[in-house]
């Protein structure tokens, strides 16, 4: 039930603009990493991108402003320059385990030559269902040189 909530908050946030959801999400988040204990040692916050269309059609990126507002929070830099996504994809939302992860492969690459060399990573987006858009951006992070990237969602969808 309660997911099924959080993911109903989620769609109103992303498609349907009632922006003040994006307080009482991410002060979820903000909650979840103080009861882990992660909320300190980031070297770096950052947020799943969005392809160009879907972000002037959308007109804001839901995991940049999560993002942001965990940065401020942690102490650590967001840097939403360095991971771009490079191909339009299908929304996840219809597609099966196999079709999410061929439909996010290869859809995000560097978007600066600046490193990533030894940093802790906390990767932020609002849905983690599969875990294919997760991967996908740790790879090319790992691949940028980070030492660890850590995974934070609203919601684990089903």
């Amino acid at each position: 039930m309660a997911n099924e909530f959080s993911l109903g908050l989620i769609h109103r946030y992303k498609y349907h603009r009632n922006e003040w959801l994006e307080v009482v999400l991410a002060e979820f988040l903000w909650n979840q990493l103080q009861w882990l204990g992660m909320q300190s040692g980031w070297d770096a916050v950052v947020p799943v991108p969005l392809f160009s269309s879907k972000q002037r059609e959308r007109e804001f990126n839901q995991a940049e402003r999560m993002g942001r507002f965990l940065s401020r929070r942690m102490g650590a830099p967001l840097a939403g320059h360095v991971l771009k996504r490079v191909a339009p994809t299908l929304s996840q939302t219809m597609l099966s385990r196999s079709e999410r992860r061929r439909n996010v492969h290869q859809a995000f690459a560097p978007a600066t030559s600046e490193g990533l060399t030894g940093k802790r990573v906390m990767l932020v987006d609002d849905v983690f269902t599969t875990g294919a858009t997760s991967n996908a951006c740790a790879r090319v992070l790992r691949r940028m040189g980070a030492s660890e990237v850590w995974v934070c969602t609203v919601v684990r969808g089903l």
